[in-house]
């Protein structure tokens, strides 16, 4: 099989960071034990990860939002100071 490039990637994902976490994603997912999604023997996990990704075999899913991310700041009440008299 021909080599795997991050630019082949590139074609499927907008943003190396954003492939970057795919990749580590799915490298994860793949040493808990999930199959393989295209056939690529004694390659290292991360670059059948590449593979799947160039192969069109996985892709984004748009997740629910943080909501840490979405509260608004919560604001500390200020101390109390004792004051000798």
């Amino acid at each position: 099989m021909a080599r795997i490039t991050i630019e082949d990637c590139l074609k499927k994902v907008p943003s190396r960071f954003l492939l970057v976490n795919m990749v580590a994603k799915r490298v994860r997912q793949i040493r808990e034990g999930s199959d393989y999604l295209v056939s690529s023997p004694k390659n290292e996990d991360i670059v059948v990860s590449l593979r799947e990704i160039a192969a069109d075999r996985v892709s984004l899913r748009a997740g629910e939002p943080d909501p840490k991310k979405l509260a608004p700041p919560v604001e500390e009440p200020e101390a109390e100071t004792e004051v000798d008299t």
